[in-house]
C-alpha cells in the first residue's frame, strides 16, 4: 500500500504497471487563480444524464468537451461533440505538451461545484483514446483527493492516494489505464469549487 503524498519536486510516482508523473506547482498561483475564474465563466457547462442499471440520473458534476473538429468522445452512453478551443485552453495545452511530449487534440473539463460532486471508479480506456492513452490532468481550485487502485486490488492490495492541489499537473501514460482505476470521491468537508482539465488524444 502506498501512502498519500505531495511531492516537493516534480517527479515520477513509481507504481507497478503505471507511468505517472506529478508536478505539484506547474502553474503559478496567480496564473492558476486567473484561469480558474475565467474558465468558470467562459466554458459552456452541461450536466449530462447517465443510465445505470436501467435508471437515469444526473452526473454528479458539470462537464464540457473541447477540441479539434471531429474529435468526439463517448463514455457510459454519453456522447460529446467538441466545442472550439478557447484561448485559455490553448494556453494550458501549450504549457503541458512539452512535458507530455505529445500534441493533445481534445480536453474533458469537469467542474466540481462542491464536495458532493465526484467521479466514480473508472479508467480512461475508451477505444477512441488508443492503446496506451496519454492523459494530462490540470487541477484548479479546491484541493481534492485522487484515489487509485490496481485492477487486481483484491489480490495484490495495490492502491495509492494523492492530493491534487491548485495549479498541479498529473501525467498518466503507458499502461496505466490498463491496470489502474481512479476516482475523485465525495467529501463531507466544506469544499470550494474545483475545475479539472484532462487533455487527451482522440485517434
Amino acid at each position: 500500500m502506498q501512502d498519500s503524498l505531495i511531492l516537493e519536486q516534480p517527479g515520477e510516482i513509481k507504481l507497478p504497471d503505471a507511468e505517472l508523473f506529478f508536478y505539484p506547482q506547474l502553474l503559478e498561483s496567480n496564473q492558476a487563480d486567473i484561469l480558474l475564474a475565467s474558465l468558470k465563466q467562459e466554458i459552456e457547462w452541461t450536466q449530462n444524464t447517465i443510465r445505470f442499471y436501467g435508471k437515469e440520473s444526473l452526473v454528479p458534476r458539470l462537464e464540457a468537451w473541447y477540441g479539434d473538429p471531429g474529435k468526439s468522445y463517448s463514455y457510459s452512453g454519453i456522447h460529446m461533440n467538441p466545442k472550439p478551443w478557447t484561448q485559455n485552453l490553448i494556453q494550458i495545452k501549450r504549457a503541458i505538451e512539452p512535458i507530455a511530449k505529445v500534441n493533445f487534440n481534445s480536453v474533458l473539463i469537469n467542474y466540481y461545484r462542491d464536495g458532493k460532486d465526484r467521479v466514480a471508479w473508472h479508467s480512461d480506456d475508451e477505444k477512441e483514446l488508443g492503446q496506451n492513452p496519454v492523459i494530462g490532468s490540470i487541477s484548479l481550485g479546491a484541493e481534492r483527493k485522487f484515489k487509485m487502485r490496481h485492477r487486481q486490488y483484491k489480490t495484490n492490495g495495490l492502491k495509492y492516494e494523492i492530493m491534487l492541489n491548485h495549479g498541479s499537473f498529473l501525467l498518466m501514460k503507458g499502461t496505466t489505464q490498463h491496470h489502474w482505476m481512479h476516482e475523485i470521491p465525495r467529501t463531507s468537508k466544506p469544499t470550494d469549487p474545483r475545475i479539472n482539465l484532462t487533455f487527451r488524444i482522440i485517434k
